[in-house]
């Protein structure tokens, strides 16, 4: 980031043509511009997985590169506001994650909550569209990642492949991870569109008639940066034969 630190958006990969998917990563980062004073966050806070989704990054360029697919990703944190939530949602800009409270985001009134539209979501958003509208997109993939304990519950589910209302893509990649037999993997877990965790999905993906695909791996299995380069060399192949597998009319954008 630079200036005031309010750069929301990094696209890589860009200005790749021809046909393919389109990565998205909202949760990449756990930055917090400075006038925001850390939201009032302990540091150990504003590494959790409550301000980003850890390895998520990381894996998401590993897919990039393997898949020749252009990614878009967000430079700040989602405490700062949550790409994947439209403005009208209550945790747009959360506050509460987790265990964690979020003085900085209590009380905002609503020019404080327009203006972190403004310079997160609206830039984020806008940056997705020009990539896809700038290539021939056969499918549009986010990438993110979850906590093996929830709210004291381990979670034996280690992918996840969510979809919003479409589900040819998602059930595509599941079976394709079956059949590797690697991984535990469950359609719509740990999370589903009925917990409202497909915003980008639906806007970017099914709202082009593109097939749309979450992946959600827990993060364990990618909190390096070398366990998040073997999950994405694990997963390229699935999603390339996931992709293959869908009628050229669930594939057309």
């Amino acid at each position: 980031m630079h200036g005031d630190g309010w750069t929301a958006v990094e696209v890589m990969r860009g200005g790749a043509t021809g046909s393919g998917p389109v990565l998205v990563c909202e949760h990449a980062a756990h930055a917090i511009p400075a006038d925001l004073g850390d939201l009032g966050l302990s540091p150990e806070a504003r590494h959790s997985h409550a301000a980003w989704d850890i390895g998520a990054r990381d894996v998401a360029r590993a897919l990039s590169d393997l898949m020749e697919a252009p990614l878009v990703a967000g430079t700040l944190s989602r405490l700062v506001y949550d790409c994947n939530r439209p403005p009208e949602a209550p945790d747009a800009i959360p506050v509460r994650s987790e265990v964690h409270e979020i003085p900085g985001n209590r009380d905002l009134d609503a020019a404080s909550r327009a203006a972190r539209v403004a310079r997160v979501h609206d830039p984020f958003h806008a940056a997705v569209e020009e990539v896809l509208s700038g290539r021939a997109a056969t499918a549009l993939i986010t990438v993110h990642s979850f906590t093996p304990v929830f709210h004291g519950a381990r979670r034996e589910v280690e992918l996840g492949f969510l979809f919003h209302a479409d589900g040819a893509l998602a059930q595509a990649a599941l079976a394709a991870e079956q059949a590797a037999g690697r991984y535990r993997a469950a359609l719509n877990e740990p999370y589903a569109a009925s917990d409202g965790v497909t915003y980008t999905l639906a806007r970017h993906g099914e709202g082009r008639g593109l097939p749309a695909l979450m992946i959600e791996i827990r993060n364990d299995l990618i909190d390096t940066p070398a366990r998040a380069q073997a999950m994405a060399a694990h997963l390229a192949p699935g999603l390339a034969a996931a992709l293959a597998a869908l009628s050229p009319a669930e594939r057309a954008s």
